[in-house]
């Protein structure tokens, strides 16, 4: 369900209060300078998935800064990720200054101070997110802020392109799939993030690495299916399985144990959720593509050091 914040029943003096009060409500607190006399309206449409906000932003020019005093105040971290649709965005973040331009996309951190000046009409899509679900470092996160990712390079052409498909169907995905789909989002952005800090293996050509992403892109989106085969990986990417192992190997992992090692972190979280009816560990395990409860139960205990019933009983304890 989609939640409107809207400018236009309201009368020219009251709107810039009503925006500042409405963008901060959506994101994080912010500073908000609006650059009209008479301010044009503007619009937030908010829809959630899983733990993924979307909002798309329709607006006129105007400043949004978040300073130490706000950051000290809330305390919030989250990760916010702007696709721009129409108008320029002059972003400032790490000591870095980026000028997005429509179709590319920017990221920015809630727990540093950041900068956005839009000299134009404007229309964004912003994907918020905990700055937990990432999985990455706060070194590699700072090393990617205020930077435009868009459509010339394979990595950011594959999640602009996921981005831009989630956007127009964020208010169709059923409710059983959303945090699924939100932990894709998050996985594809850390996989980027990881690739731009230099983590991959940089003496590999560039074409491997980007066959590398594509197949764990197509991984993760298949990860609930529990035929899901190396063979069909390799023949989905029209590649020998040979030639499969050998682009894992850049990882210092197997095709196999990479896999098992995503299902098995999407079952911990999933494990961990303190839901009114939390699922069983049978449910999990299946929902993520593991065939038997046992064997899930059995490499669950080896990963973490506790059974899935007993990680369950403790994550909700820790809530209480």
């Amino acid at each position: 369900m989609s939640v409107v914040l809207s400018t236009a029943p309201l009368s020219i003096s009251d709107r810039a209060d009503f925006w500042q009060d409405a963008v901060s409500r959506t994101f994080v607190p912010l500073d908000v300078d609006l650059h009209e006399d008479e301010p044009a309206t503007a619009t937030i449409v908010t829809r959630r998935v899983g733990f993924m906000q979307v909002s798309t932003v329709t607006a006129g020019p105007q400043t949004v800064a978040r300073n130490p005093r706000m950051i000290a105040r809330d305390g919030k971290e989250t990760v916010t990720l702007t696709l721009m649709h129409r108008g320029i965005a002059e972003r400032s973040q790490d000591g870095r200054d980026a000028i997005v331009n429509p179709g590319q996309f920017s990221l920015s951190d809630s727990r540093r101070p950041f900068n956005k000046v839009l000299r134009q009409a404007f229309s964004l899509t912003s994907f918020h997110f905990p700055r937990s679900a990432l999985g990455v470092s706060d070194l590699e996160l700072q090393a990617v802020t205020a930077t435009p990712y868009g459509e010339d390079e394979p990595f950011s052409a594959l999640l602009a392109g996921h981005l831009k498909r989630l956007d127009g169907s964020a208010d169709s995905v059923a409710p059983t799939q959303a945090d699924r789909l939100a932990a894709v989002t998050c996985d594809l952005l850390a996989c980027l993030i990881q690739e731009r800090h230099g983590r991959m293996t940089p003496q590999e050509p560039a074409a491997m690495q980007a066959m590398l992403l594509r197949i764990k892109e197509y991984i993760v989106r298949n990860l609930a299916n529990p035929d899901l085969s190396l063979v069909e990986i390799a023949s989905a990417h029209q590649l020998s399985l040979r030639y499969l192992h050998k682009l894992f190997e850049t990882e210092g992992v197997t095709a196999a144990r990479w896999i098992q090692q995503q299902r098995l972190e999407r079952c911990r979280k999933e494990l961990a959720r303190t839901t009114s009816h939390a699922p069983t560990v049978a449910m999990v395990a299946h929902s993520w593509g593991f065939a038997s409860a046992s064997h899930f139960s059995r490499v669950f205990r080896i990963t973490y050091g506790l059974s899935p019933r007993e990680y369950q009983a403790t994550a909700r304890r820790h809530s209480r």
